[in-house]
């Protein structure tokens, strides 16, 4: 990684630890199902897959632990995924709204100085 410019590193880093937290998050939901609704494997992480992308799940528990586990996690699973995107895009997002921000500022400077408005 030491190759990568500093500020793909950053981008890089940020990209791994939210795929790190949201594969955290679809674990721990696939090993409840797992063991709550003594599902297989592959389906309860089909099951999670479909919650934590918010697509809806393909079937039901039928445990009422399990129906609350399951909306626990789409709560959590759902948070963590609008949060990672969020830690993913910020610096992104955060250095258009600089440049937008100094753009107006410097609109404004001239203004008050008495230049017209530049196209």
């Amino acid at each position: 990684m030491s190759h990568l410019k500093p500020h793909y590193q950053a981008a890089f880093k940020r990209g791994l630890w939210a795929v790190l937290i949201v594969g955290a998050v679809t674990f721990v939901g696939t090993a409840g199902i797992y063991f709550i609704e003594r599902w297989r494997f592959i389906d309860s992480f089909y099951f999670m897959s479909m919650i934590v992308t918010a697509q809806g799940p393909t079937g039901e528990p039928e445990t009422d632990l399990g129906k609350i586990f399951t909306a626990f996690m789409a709560f959590v699973s759902t948070g963590t995924v609008v949060v990672s995107l969020g830690y993913i895009s910020g610096p992104f997002i955060g250095g258009l709204w600089k440049a937008v921000h100094d753009k107006v500022e410097d609109e404004v400077r001239n203004l008050k100085k008495g230049n017209p408005p530049q196209a």
